[in-house]
């Protein structure tokens, strides 16, 4: 089963999504859908790594260097 979602686009986005979709035979809703398949993931991650991010910093734990890091699991040959 699929939904439909409503998308606004600006002008000059819209015209090219419908250039490329007359140029290669396929729709435009066909590109919509590939392109949020290929970077919801990646929108996914972004947020998840910020999420963390704003939350080891709340935490007040102080940082290791990649140096440190190195030393501290015995890597700093």
């Amino acid at each position: 089963m699929s939904k439909q979602a409503a998308v606004r686009l600006p002008d000059d986005t819209y015209d090219r999504l419908h250039a490329l979709a007359a140029r290669t035979g396929r729709t435009a809703t066909f590109y919509i859908r590939q392109a949020i398949e290929e970077h919801l993931e990646d929108l996914e991650d972004l947020y998840l790594a910020e999420k963390s991010l704003t939350s080891h910093r709340a935490s007040g734990v102080k940082p290791l260097s990649l140096g440190d890091l190195d030393r501290e699991l015995g890597l700093d040959n």
